[in-house]
């Protein structure tokens, strides 16, 4: 039987369905486990729905499709076949307008194969069936997002406690009802919460940490497995350490996995770099930025060599303090900075990031700290083509080029006069940069500045105005990108 293509909303338990009173809906065949589960409803009358089935459907019939003068356990036996083939969860069969009752046969064929049937009555419509499926999947979804909300507040508020990580343990395993471990580089068990798990058990939790220690492209951040009943679960922190989470737990249920990774998360700033004789140093530096000390004189507390800054956008709702924590982690590096709509990452140069799933990323050329501000503003501009373009990583580029033929200093004295009738207006002179970068396409400049089209075409012909010249001349275009390089 194949596997369910599970929609992203919680199953509805068939005896739920069934304790609607305003269906009156009555199981006459098939077993009645409370384990039974319908993740969607399906009406058809074809005499065979194989084709048209996904897995675990509610299959609504009238029986308009039985022929005349067919043999009646010949027929359904085949019929529930078909649907037992496919996945189907149950039937449900509307008595009136074909038939008064529902066909022997159908019972006896249902009963036989162990698919749930039932009674649809005349006045129950399977509008009426499908709207209260889908009503009791929104209170479940309701209440999942509620349990998960909760959760993530009560793991965040015990992350704050004297022994965060024990604490953390001990509320994902209450809230997963089972037990939850967290291992060490060497495989070793740092510390645990909830009741143990048996010997067979804690092994087989401990084999699949060792599946995801591994770090680097292509090693996986999760795996699951089931031993004697229960469900198991490892989680890689994403410090790059070698710290992994495991999890067991009795019964998988929705949302079980964005609580774990929740505690994945919050584990993985317990246990990183922040923890140890580095974080110490990080922190160090950070009381002496904000006391004045140039970025040059406290670089060196951060570790040795150069800096890549990192702008970073979801690609669907604004960032949170969670995201952005897990982004960090997720690239090696825990100096991370949530802004507005925008988080940024300070990660080394020898680090080198990679694309995010949900994320967009830009990544400046690896500076030194003093060029830490210049490096910060290449970053967001590699985000803004990124975003333009519809890619999930740019760099910005870093190579040599012609503009080092020409002295420093010559070149800035070039650009600020050539540039000097729009560098007054911010918005023209970044707009022009932008423009110019995206080959000079209307649509693809206003995504990146955010602004629409045709205030972008107001704000280059302004600038064409302004620098009396002809911006469709690639000539024209080359020595304005020069210059706007060198600003």
């Amino acid at each position: 039987m194949p596997d369910p293509a599970v929609p992203p909303t919680p199953p509805v338990p068939l005896a739920s369905l069934l304790a609607r009173e305003d269906l009156a809906l009555r199981q006459i065949a098939g077993p009645s486990d409370p384990g039974i589960v319908i993740h969607w409803v399906h009406t058809s009358e074809m005499a065979d729905p194989y084709p048209y089935l996904l897995g675990g459907e509610l299959l609504l019939t009238a029986g308009v499709h039985v022929p005349e003068g067919a043999d009646p356990g010949g027929y359904f036996d085949d019929y529930v076949a078909r649907i037992v083939a496919a996945g189907g969860a149950a039937v449900g069969f509307g008595v009136a307008p074909v038939f008064d009752t529902v066909p022997p046969a159908l019972v006896t064929a249902c009963e036989a194969q162990g698919l749930p049937l039932l009674e649809v009555p005349p006045r129950t419509t399977f509008s009426g069936v499908a709207r209260a499926v889908w009503q009791l999947m929104a209170q479940a979804r309701l209440a999942e997002l509620r349990r998960v909300t909760e959760a993530q507040q009560r793991l965040a508020a015990a992350a704050s406690r004297p022994d965060p990580v024990p604490s953390v343990l001990r509320q994902l395993a209450q809230r997963v009802s089972g037990w939850a471990v967290l291992y060490g580089p060497d495989g070793a068990e740092i510390a645990s919460g909830g009741r143990p798990a048996g010997t067979d058990l804690a092994a087989a939790l401990a084999e699949l940490a060792d599946v995801v220690r591994p770090s680097g492209p292509g090693a996986p951040t999760s795996a699951t497995d089931s031993k004697a009943g229960t469900h198991l679960a490892a989680y890689a922190l994403g410090a790059g350490q070698g710290f992994a989470l495991g999890v067991a737990a009795p019964q998988r249920d929705p949302g079980d996995h964005t609580i774990a990774s929740v505690a994945a998360v919050l584990l993985t700033l317990l246990t990183g770099e922040h923890q140890s004789g580095t974080g110490a140093a990080r922190s160090s530096a950070l009381v002496r930025l904000l006391l004045g000390a140039p970025p040059a004189g406290v670089a060196p507390l951060l570790g040795p060599g150069r800096w890549l800054v990192l702008h970073a956008r979801p690609d669907a709702q604004s960032p949170d303090a969670v995201a952005a924590s897990a982004l960090g982690a997720a690239l090696g590096s825990p100096l991370v900075d949530l802004a507005q709509d925008v988080v940024r990452v300070l990660v080394p140069a020898d680090r080198e990031p990679a694309a995010q799933p949900g994320w967009t990323l830009g990544v400046s050329a690896a500076v030194a700290p003093d060029e830490w501000p210049a490096a910060d503003t290449q970053a967001a501009r590699a985000l803004a083509r990124a975003r333009a373009t519809r890619t999930s990583l740019v760099r910005h580029g870093d190579r040599a080029g012609l503009a080092d033929l020409v002295p420093p200093e010559e070149a800035e004295a070039h650009a600020r006069l050539l540039l000097a009738p729009v560098t007054a207006t911010p918005a023209l002179a970044e707009t022009l940069r932008t423009w110019l970068s995206l080959h000079g396409s209307w649509d693809r400049t206003a995504v990146a500045l955010s602004v629409h089209r045709n205030t972008v075409r107001q704000r280059i012909a302004r600038c064409a105005a302004l620098l009396g010249t002809d911006l469709d001349d690639p000539d024209v275009r080359m020595e304005l990108w020069f210059a706007l390089r060198q600003r």
